[in-house]
């Protein structure tokens, strides 16, 4: 089989980059071997601000431009809602919260996505001593459903194979890849914290970190935007909620944990006051990096061989974003953002 691209990895980035390909005829497989379960488990929120600080996440504006237009082209094509749009309700703790919230509206960059009046209605169930403070232009993009469903048309169209892809069976020349019974012209790896057994990228500064999430169904919650406080509470329909999510920088299975599952429920507490069944726990390793900006860009020795990786808790906006420069670097010789760009390593 000859193909012009190899994909490792169908996460959030691997998808957004075979959509690029098809978007430009290029012919494709993908190797998957579901080892790595972050983009099915995220909560797949996506949210200009950063509520903790108020300040903007990371180019927002422009990574939302292309995001959005990306999932509602996916949505047309697959004739399914991936994308649910809400209001995101940050709960404040104090009257300095209030405070800061009205500081981070003069700022340009942040306050066309923060209301001006706060949010002092009462909702059953919900701790708001101080009221809330509204962020617009936020929803979430189912990527468990998103995922499956495109894994499924990749396979209908025998772009896919879900086996482990071995890195010590590919075979490098200065204008081809073979890879089994598979010549290709170039290999993309988008293998989420996979990429720590990647002989060709390991040594990039990939410092993943897992999240736990629960599900719970609390019929006495009647709320259809999520809660930002120390949780987050996400409404998924029919009163059932997804919670998380942990941070733990020492465990690196996708298993989920007691621990987690305690921690998220003694937060829980102090933001929701309403019986509830956990009904699904989750796990995840997020792959982060030091500098939380992407992992992108052309192995310094094989000039075949790229890797887009790195995207973090906010896999949803970056992906479409850094996918796309990743092509137009490769296809066009467009240069990478510096921020991007794993030469900054060098």
């Amino acid at each position: 089989m000859k193909v012009d691209y190899i994909i490792v990895g169908l996460g959030l980035a691997g998808l957004a980059f075979a959509e690029e390909l098809l978007a430009n005829n290029k012919s494709f497989i993908v190797f998957e071997d579901e080892s790595q379960t972050s983009s099915l488990v995220a909560g797949g929120v996506y949210n200009p601000v950063i509520l903790k600080r108020f300040t903007p996440v990371w180019n927002a504006t422009e990574q939302l431009k292309v995001a959005l237009p990306h999932y509602e082209k996916l949505e047309q094509t697959f004739e399914t809602i991936f994308d649910e749009k809400f209001v995101t309700k940050k709960v404040f703790k104090s009257i300095e919260d209030q405070n800061n919230w009205f500081a981070a509206i003069d700022k340009h960059d942040i306050g066309n996505y923060l209301d001006d009046k706060l949010d002092h209605a009462n909702y059953k169930g919900v701790f708001s001593e101080f009221g809330f403070g509204n962020v617009k232009e936020t929803g979430r993009i189912n990527t468990n459903k998103l995922v499956k469903v495109y894994r499924d048309f990749l396979l209908n169209e025998q772009k896919l194979r879900i086996q482990k892809f071995y890195y010590n069976q590919l075979e490098i020349t200065e204008n081809q890849l073979i890879y089994q019974d598979i010549q290709a012209t170039k290999i993309v790896f988008s293998e989420g914290f996979g990429l720590k057994h990647n002989q060709f990228f390991n040594h990039l500064p990939l410092t993943g970190v897992k999240g736990e999430t629960i599900t719970i169904y609390a019929p006495e919650l009647e709320i259809n935007f999520q809660v930002k406080s120390t949780v987050f509470v996400l409404p998924l329909g029919n009163h059932y909620y997804k919670v998380g999510a942990t941070f733990n920088w020492s465990d690196k299975t996708s298993k989920p944990t007691e621990e987690g599952k305690q921690e998220l429920t003694e937060k829980l507490k102090k933001v929701i006051a309403v019986q509830y069944k956990i009904t699904d726990h989750t796990a995840g390793v997020r792959p982060t990096t030091k500098d939380r900006r992407p992992l992108v860009g052309k192995h310094s020795a094989h000039k075949n061989l790229f890797v887009l990786n790195g995207l973090g808790t906010r896999g949803v906006m970056i992906a479409p974003t850094v996918a796309k420069e990743l092509y137009n670097f490769i296809e066009h010789q467009q240069e990478l953002d510096k921020e991007i760009d794993i030469r900054r390593f060098d």
